[in-house]
């Protein structure tokens, strides 16, 4: 990983509670351009950034996820095709805030977060209102956030939770197998998604739009 000139890996210790030296810097630090900075947090092997970054070279790509062997996979395919516009940070999502300013951020998909399925575990989703109240503070208002899973739960709860929070819905796919319109974006496979359609389940999306002084709450039953 230490080889590779586009992954940042910091020491945890070193960002918990501290900014880090890219923190408002990544377009002119590490991308050395002014274009659009769009996040994949828990990227795992990076497929869908280094997709995304193939398809839309006039944007920024960074994956993010703590695993260094997936995220190794992700870096050293866009090392080897000279994807310049990708880049990969190695931390716990819990630390975002150290590493991106306000307004740095102009999108950020969630592909196939780990759904948490207990209910004592809801902040621990990273569509859930605590990591939402965190992307608040460096997404660019009324920036996109798109969410791919395969768990319906997961699907659901984000869903409710964004029409709770009167939040812009900006397209719902319940199944991307059945016909629907799909579009080049959601066309990209991860390595999981593979595995999950060909076991039958089905793969979800959601797009919304988060409102910055819009303080997220959790959805309270009727």
């Amino acid at each position: 990983m230490l080889s590779f000139s586009n992954v940042v890996q910091p020491v945890i210790g070193d960002v918990i509670g501290n900014d880090h030296p890219l923190k408002g810097r990544w377009r002119t630090g590490f991308f050395s351009n002014e274009n659009k900075i769009i996040l994949e947090l828990g990227c795992g092997r990076g497929e869908y950034t280094i997709g995304l970054a193939k398809k839309f070279p006039e944007n920024n790509y960074v994956g993010v996820d703590i695993k260094g062997a997936r995220l190794w996979r992700g870096a050293k395919t866009g090392t080897e095709n000279r994807i310049l516009n990708a880049g990969f940070l190695r931390t716990r999502i819990e630390f975002i805030n150290s590493f991106f300013a306000e307004d740095e951020v102009d999108e950020i998909w969630l592909t196939f977060p780990d759904p948490f399925p207990k209910i004592r575990d809801a902040n621990k989703r990273l569509s859930g209102p605590h990591f939402l109240n965190l992307y608040r503070l460096f997404l660019k208002n009324n920036g996109i956030i798109h969410l791919k899973t395969d768990n319906i739960t997961l699907f659901h709860y984000t869903h409710n939770l964004v029409k709770f929070n009167n939040l812009e819905v900006i397209s719902v796919v319940d199944d991307l197998s059945m016909g629907n319109p799909v579009n080049e974006i959601l066309a990209i496979e991860t390595h999981y998604e593979k595995l999950f359609s060909r076991n039958g389940l089905k793969i979800n999306y959601l797009s919304f739009r988060l409102e910055k002084n819009n303080v997220i709450e959790h959805a309270k039953k009727k």
